[in-house]
């Protein structure tokens, strides 16, 4: 089960990097071209919302079962031990946190231009920490697990 559920949020993760700049990309030109948020926008913004959550969910499970999550005094002095107890689960906590309050928040503003600036913002900030995390750990960008 373990193996299933890693390859599974291995697999996941280029969806959500995907979705993310997919994202960025079409709020930055919206926020620079002054142009509407479409329908299109809210479901790219929709399924990368879905996708971070259904990331965080599987990753929770992994957390408990994983052999490389070492609950002992002894993990923070292992750096690797640490990374996956503390670093990697913090960096994108804040991440999933980023691209919520994005998608969450634009639904109050009325302003297209306040609502691409906003997604272009919180999403670059949270992709920035999710390439950092995934570079820390090891396993390099195009890495499934073996």
């Amino acid at each position: 089960m373990y193996s299933l559920l890693h390859l599974f949020h291995s697999t996941v993760r280029y969806f959500v990097l995907i979705f993310l700049l997919i994202l960025i990309v079409r709020s930055l030109m919206g926020w620079m071209s002054k142009k509407e948020y479409t329908k299109m926008d809210d479901k790219v913004s929709l399924w990368l919302f879905i996708l971070t959550h259904t990331q965080l969910m599987i990753g929770l499970i992994l957390f408990f079962v994983s052999p490389l999550v070492i609950f002992s005094g002894a993990s923070m002095k292992d750096s690797v031990a640490r990374y996956w107890l503390v670093e990697h689960n913090s960096m994108m906590l804040i991440a999933i946190v980023l691209i919520s309050i994005a998608r969450i928040s634009i639904k109050k503003i009325a302003d297209s231009v306040a609502k691409h600036r906003r997604l272009f913002i919180l999403n670059t900030i949270a992709l920035v920490i999710i390439l950092v995390a995934i570079s820390m750990s090891g396993r390099g960008f195009f890495s499934l697990p073996a």
